[in-house]
């Protein structure tokens, strides 16, 4: 079965929430879903005129004085019922690929501290993702309670949390064990 595009799905999604440009799309996925998701302006701009030619999205061109024109995006009805349609499917399986497992599982002939310290800078960016998360969590949780679907973001940051959670405790725990193991390999020496 051919791979589909989820570009297109993740653009028409963000402006079922609310219209906006390329930049805006941009800024929502930097701000707030980057820990699940991103998108570069090298994948927005050319889905968004292709979800224009497909009747799917429609754009005004906004002009303010002393500015660039900015276009505005909004989701069509035909794109919000791709979009349902889309939505309705099941989740296809994603493959993992963590580079940090792969070097881990395939360092057996180098020096555990090098091993370690990969696994001291995967904690912190974990815990500083922690952190964002919670940042994230607040503004929502602070910002308009009329906000569509807030309950499902508040989901998605949840799920994020305890991703990172679990993922700081497994680098403490691999620290510690590979910290053990050397431990008891220098004994032995």
């Amino acid at each position: 079965m051919p791979r589909v595009n989820k570009t297109r799905y993740a653009l028409l999604g963000l402006l079922n929430l609310k219209p906006g440009s390329g930049y805006d799309i941009k800024k929502t996925c930097d701000k707030s879903i980057s820990f699940f998701w991103s998108e570069n302006y090298g994948q927005i701009y050319p889905v968004l005129k292709q979800l224009e030619e497909e009747g799917l999205v429609c754009k005004e061109t906004e002009y303010t004085e002393g500015r660039p024109a900015r276009n505005i995006y909004f989701i069509t009805e035909q794109g919000r019922e791709e979009l349902n349609d889309w939505l309705m499917q099941p989740v296809e399986a994603t493959p993992l690929r963590m580079e940090l497992l792969l070097k881990l599982l395939l360092s057996v002939d180098i020096p555990v501290e090098n091993t370690i310290e990969k696994l001291e800078i995967k904690r912190r960016e974990e815990n500083s993702k922690l952190e964002y998360l919670a940042e994230v969590e607040e503004r929502l949780r602070t910002g308009p309670r009329d906000r569509k679907g807030l309950h499902l973001w508040l989901a998605a940051i949840s799920s994020g949390q305890h991703l990172a959670s679990a993922s700081v405790r497994w680098c403490d725990e691999t620290i510690a064990m590979l910290r053990q193991r050397q431990a008891q390999q220098n004994e032995s020496e």
